[in-house]
């Protein structure tokens, strides 16, 4: 049996090995190991393997602390101590940055990271009926698979959510369209818990009745979603707490829908905006764009210190939502919000905006490549601070600001949104004269 040293992880959290020149990535292995290993897929350049044996283990593996972990794929680092999960996913960014876009910051910031687990306010929870597991499961998928793991419990998830998991299949199970209710959405506010359920089918007065007397036993707000995330509605009970989370040190109260985009670990987002607008350093009277703007996590915040804000965003619901809290926060003198393809910029639709003392980008996983490079040559930001999904996208969007545009790569750190998975998320600043 093969066996071999781990020099690291790769972004999906495998270890990285090599035999006779071949990268090995072998599942379940962390850096400084010494590990056997059986692979499963062999490639001319590459093999796919999983741990058999580690021979000599990492001083910072731990005990998984989930008892689904290796089977359910909702984790991917639960061996690793948190503490040096943060550390890769620092080195993860730095190896992006230089590999991708052969820049690097002036100086690396301390990551952000908070509570490891409980963290998860948002999570969607895949629901399948299996006779031969004893009916309906609810959970994350399994590991490369399809199939839904059959878990009780989840650690990440808040724990009057992960206490729901088994009562949640029971009340599916007596549905009549318990095998047309493909998925349950979970949002978590700081007023409510709202479950999103995706029906294939209309349910009959049964079915109504009984997702009444969940909602009413577990303390949930019940949504149904017929097609797509915009058809979702509130169906019991009608009178419950909007959902909602708050950023106090801004005095910002942000209201969203269930299946609107926000962030999944409430904790740390309010560390990372506080770190975004001290980067931004924003001002009265300067003019501000944030781009990517959602429903606003960052505008209003920004708008608070004084400064006239321009929030740009693709989604008309999003940016409908975004005006009804700068208004609720009474901020909608300083704040505009516009609708565009930010995937699409050109110079001449970026100059229409307006110019902007500073900007904000925090873009999905795909980047802004087109708005990076629509960027004026001069006369525009003289500050970015760029919030990253994908460590790639950031590397590839850094070397078009700082070989392109003329931009100063000040500095950049990693943000730990994702405990225990190898997401990596990061912030990043941007300076020129």
């Amino acid at each position: 049996m093969p066996s071999g040293h781990i020099e690291s992880l790769d972004h999906e959290a495998r270890g990285v090995t090599r035999l006779e020149g071949k990268t090995v990535f072998v599942d379940g292995a962390l850096p400084g190991e010494w590990v056997e290993y059986a692979s499963y897929r062999k490639k001319p350049t590459f093999e796919l393997a999983n741990v058999v044996r580690v021979v000599s283990p990492s001083p910072a593996r731990v005990p998984p602390r989930c008892p689904h972990f290796g089977i359910c794929g909702g984790c991917a680092m639960q061996h690793l101590d948190p503490a040096a999960q943060v550390a890769v996913k620092q080195r993860v960014l730095e190896d992006n940055l230089w590999h991708i876009g052969r820049v690097r910051p002036e100086r690396m910031l301390s990551p952000i990271q908070g509570e490891p687990w409980g963290y998860r306010h948002r999570a969607r929870l895949g629901v399948r009926k299996v006779p031969k597991k004893g009916g309906v499961l609810v959970g994350f998928h399994e590991r490369k698979s399809s199939y839904i793991a059959d878990i009780h419990c989840c650690e990440i998830l808040p724990p009057h959510v992960s206490a729901l998991l088994l009562p949640l299949r029971e009340v599916i199970g007596g549905l009549s369209i318990c095998d047309r209710l493909p998925q349950v959405e979970v949002a978590v506010g700081e007023h409510c818990t709202a479950l999103v359920l995706r029906i294939l089918e209309p349910l009959n007065a049964q079915d109504e009745a009984l997702l009444r007397a969940f909602a009413d036993r577990h303390e949930v707000v019940i949504y149904l979603q017929p097609k797509g995330p915009d058809s979702a509605w509130r169906f019991h009970p009608v009178d419950a707490p909007a959902l909602s989370y708050s950023l106090p040190e801004f005095a910002v109260d942000l209201a969203f829908h269930p299946t609107e985009f926000t962030q999944v670990n409430h904790a740390v987002n309010r560390v990372m905006v506080r770190r975004a607008l001290r980067l931004l350093d924003p001002r009265p009277g300067e003019r501000i764009a944030d781009m990517f703007c959602g429903l606003g996590n960052f505008t209003l915040p920004i708008a608070r210190s004084g400064a006239k804000v321009v929030g740009v965003e693709g989604s008309d619901a999003l940016v409908r939502r975004g005006a009804e809290s700068a208004a609720a926060n009474g901020l909608a003198d300083r704040v505009e919000f516009g609708v565009a393809n930010l995937f699409e910029c050109t110079p001449e639709s970026l100059a229409a905006l307006g110019e902007f003392d500073k900007m904000l980008i925090d873009p999905p996983r795909e980047g802004a490549i087109e708005l990076v490079k629509a960027l004026p040559a001069s006369g525009g930001p003289r500050r970015i601070v760029y919030v990253s999904c994908n460590p790639a996208t950031l590397a590839r969007d850094a070397a078009v600001l700082v070989g392109v545009q003329g931009y100063r790569f000040v500095a950049a750190g990693a943000i730990n949104m994702f405990p225990h998975t190898a997401h990596v998320e990061s912030i990043a600043l941007f300076e020129r004269d």
